[in-house]
């Protein structure tokens, strides 16, 4: 069911230099206060106003969640502050791969780019003219598939922006012509990988299992689509630009939804300066941004744990 405006491209601000504004895309299903905390972030930004909004709800998984999925609509009902506002609500469930696959794959067949959000993302005040100014400046980059608002917390000075082979998902922007290389067989995906050895560059030399992460995917343990984005574009080569001061800090984490663990080893403070996305940044990947996420995972990942994952590894056949 559809509601609300047409959707439809403003014109911009002076804090951008885009002739448009990319529209935003909210993916919400049963955290009403979590979602609210996102969008008070989202109408801080100065170009919100400029901004048209389109909410996915999902509907109930099961009975006992109505009444959180119900909370949920009834706030996107009343949700104002943007240029205009279009309301999605799913009539059966969907569950978030498939929402956020089709709801991308929805808005890219109307507009050229997009930027996506899920409800549990704070967002800098400063991030509409980051995301913005991004999809400008890399529009005609084919090696470029997205620009990312989160940086992991590093303890490191990094460039003002980075590249990093691969896609990412907490707060995230692409075009159609990326989204045109998501690849949905993620059996495909790790016979790739795995055929040009590339598994322990994917899982950053060791350091985090992405890997696993798609091969749990590939046995249904888990239905990521943000591992088959980011293995689609790693194994084209394709690039996402980071900040180097993270513009969304993830709320959930904190075990209330279905995805999540509870944990603050990714939090952080928001950017409080504008990141200038026009300073120079040469389109290939970082070798100091890579290292510094290397060394963070590092630290975080006890001895046992690393040994744990290396032997996973070694038990599928996907150590390279």
């Amino acid at each position: 069911m559809m509601n609300g405006h047409a959707s439809s491209f403003a014109a911009t601000q002076s804090s951008t230099r885009d002739t448009a504004l990319a529209p935003v895309v909210v993916f919400a299903y049963a955290r009403a206060d979590h979602l609210q905390r996102t969008i008070e972030s989202l109408l801080a930004n100065p170009e919100a106003a400029n901004t048209d909004v389109i909410f996915f709800c999902d509907a109930a998984k099961q009975p006992a969640h109505e009444p959180k999925v119900d909370a949920v609509r009834t706030y996107v009902d009343g949700v104002q502050g943007f240029r205009s506002v279009r309301r999605v609500y799913r009539e059966s469930n969907y569950g978030l791969a498939r929402s956020v696959i089709e709801g991308v794959t929805q808005v890219l067949a109307e507009h050229d780019r997009v930027i996506v959000l899920e409800d549990d993302l704070l967002v800098s005040p400063h991030f509409l003219r980051y995301m913005n100014n991004a999809l400008a400046r890399y529009e005609s980059e084919p090696r470029v598939a997205s620009i990312h608002g989160y940086c992991y917390p590093v303890g490191e000075p990094l460039p003002q922006t980075f590249f990093l082979e691969g896609a990412d998902c907490w707060g995230w922007a692409t075009w159609s012509r990326a989204w045109a290389h998501f690849e949905p067989d993620g059996a495909k995906l790790l016979e790739q990988l795995r055929a040009r050895k590339l598994t322990r560059a994917f899982d950053l030399d060791g350091q985090y299992p992405y890997t696993q992460m798609l091969q749990d995917q590939v046995a249904g343990r888990n239905s990521s689509w943000a591992i088959r984005w980011h293995a689609a574009c790693f194994l084209k080569g394709l690039l996402t630009l980071y900040p180097g001061h993270s513009l969304v800090e993830n709320i959930g984490n904190d075990a209330s939804g279905t995805h999540c663990e509870s944990t603050d080893r990714f939090s952080q403070a928001l950017a409080s300066a504008p990141v200038d996305v026009f300073a120079a940044t040469a389109v290939e990947p970082s070798r100091a941004g890579r290292d510094a996420f290397v060394r963070f995972f590092r630290a975080q990942n006890p001895p046992w744990l690393r040994a744990r994952r290396w032997l996973s590894r070694v038990w599928h056949g996907s150590l390279a």
